[in-house]
C-alpha cells in the first residue's frame, strides 16, 4: 500500500481509481465493510483503490474544545488500513490530507472537483449514505450522486454495518468510532474489541514509574502518558504486550491511579505473566514502544487497605488473565 501525504505526492501516472473518504479513526469493522466494498469495485472496475482521510481529525479545527478521544495515532491507523484485506485484493494508496481552515473552506463541489475529479481521476466513489463533506459539511450522499452524475464517476452507497456479539447480542445499533469510544469508557473492552474486529490497543514507549510493581513482586512496562490510543475505564484488564517486532506476551494491565498508594497521575501498566523478572537486563523494555491490547475487563480500581490485601488481588488477577487469555484460544508462551 502506497501513502500520499498531500496531491504533490501523487504520482503522475496514477489512473483512474476507486475512491472512499473518511477519518477512520479505529478502522473498525464499519469501516472495513466499506474497505471491502471499495477494493472490490476496484477490481470489477480494473483500476486501484484509494482511501482518503485526513490528519488531525477535523474536530481539532472546528471544536477544539470537545476533540474525541482517538482511538488510533495516525500510523497506528495506516498500519491497519495497509493490513485490510478481503478475498480479492487489499488497499492500493491512502491519500493523507492535512486538515488545515483552507481545506475546511472547499464547498462541497469545489472539493469533489479538486480532490476525486482532477487528482484521482475517480471512477467510482464509494461512501456511507451518512457521508458529509465539503465547508459546512453541506455536501452529503445526495450531493455526492448529482456531482457523480455531473463528473462521471458513479457512487456506491454502504449501508451502515450492525455490531453483533458472539452470542447473538447486538452491541450497537451502528457500529461506529463513537459507540466504541462509549464501551471503552465504560471498561467494556470487550464489546469493543467485536466491534473493532481485535482487541482494542494503546501504543506509546515504555518508561520508567515508581518501580513500585517490582517492590511487590510484579513488575510492569509502564507506558508513555503521551500514548496513542484511548485509554479505557480506569481498572484490571487481562491482555496482551507486544513489541514493534510482532513479539508478543500474556499481560495483566493495570489503568488508573493507583488509589491504595493515594495516586493522582493516570497511568497504564502491564505485567506480563509467566515470565522470570528477577533483574532489569533479563526483560529490559524501557525506551521501546509497545502495545498494549486489552481483551478482557478483569475489576474495577480498588483502593486496599494493606499491601497484603493488594497483593493477594493481583495473584487473583493473575490467575483470571491467564485463564482468560487460555480460553481466549491463543496459547500462552514465555
Amino acid at each position: 500500500m502506497q501513502i500520499f501525504y498531500g496531491l504533490k505526492e501523487l504520482p503522475p501516472g496514477l489512473g483512474a481509481t476507486a475512491v472512499t473518504i473518511g477519518n477512520f479513526d479505529g478502522v473498525h469493522q464499519g469501516h472495513q465493510h466499506v474497505l471491502a466494498q471499495l477494493t472490490g469495485e476496484a477490481a470489477r472496475r480494473g483500476v486501484r483503490s484509494v482511501v482518503v482521510t485526513f490528519d488531525p481529525h477535523p474536530a481539532f479545527l472546528h471544536r477544539p474544545e470537545a476533540v474525541p478521544e482517538l482511538l488510533t495515532g495516525l500510523d497506528e491507523k495506516l498500519s491497519r488500513l495497509a493490513s485490510f484485506s478481503d478475498e480479492s485484493s487489499g488497499i492500493d494508496a491512502v491519500l493523507v490530507l492535512k486538515y488545515t481552515a483552507e481545506l475546511a473552506a472547499h464547498t462541497a463541489e469545489a472539493f469533489v472537483q479538486k480532490y476525486f475529479v482532477q487528482a484521482l481521476q475517480a471512477a467510482a466513489v464509494v461512501v456511507g449514505h451518512d457521508v458529509r463533506f465539503g465547508r459546512g459539511n453541506s455536501g452529503d450522499f445526495s450531493t455526492m450522486t448529482q456531482l457523480g452524475q455531473a463528473n462521471g464517476f458513479a457512487v456506491v452507497g454502504v449501508e451502515d454495518f450492525d455490531a453483533t456479539g458472539p452470542d447473538g447480542r447486538q452491541l450497537s445499533a451502528r457500529c461506529s468510532s463513537t459507540a466504541i469510544r462509549t464501551a471503552l469508557s465504560e471498561g467494556d473492552v470487550a464489546a469493543a474489541a467485536v466491534m473493532l474486529g481485535r482487541p482494542h490497543a494503546v501504543v506509546g514507549e515504555v518508561v520508567h514509574g515508581e518501580a513500585r510493581g517490582r517492590e511487590l513482586g510484579f513488575p510492569t512496562a509502564n507506558i508513555s502518558r503521551d500514548s496513542e490510543g484511548m485509554i479505557p475505564a480506569d481498572g484490571v484488564y487481562a491482555g496482551w504486550l507486544t513489541d514493534t517486532h510482532g513479539q508478543r506476551w500474556p499481560a495483566a494491565i493495570s489503568v488508573g491511579s493507583n488509589p491504595t498508594f493515594e495516586g493522582v497521575a493516570r497511568v497504564v501498566e502491564a505485567h506480563v505473566i509467566d515470565r522470570e523478572q528477577d533483574s532489569v537486563e533479563d526483560f529490559n523494555l524501557y525506551g521501546q514502544r509497545m502495545r498494549v491490547e486489552f481483551v478482557q475487563r478483569l475489576r474495577g480500581m480498588v483502593a486496599y487497605e494493606g499491601v497484603e490485601k493488594l497483593i493477594a488481588q493481583m495473584r487473583e488477577d493473575v490467575d483470571q488473565t491467564r485463564q482468560i487469555l487460555r480460553t481466549a484460544g491463543t496459547p500462552i508462551t514465555q
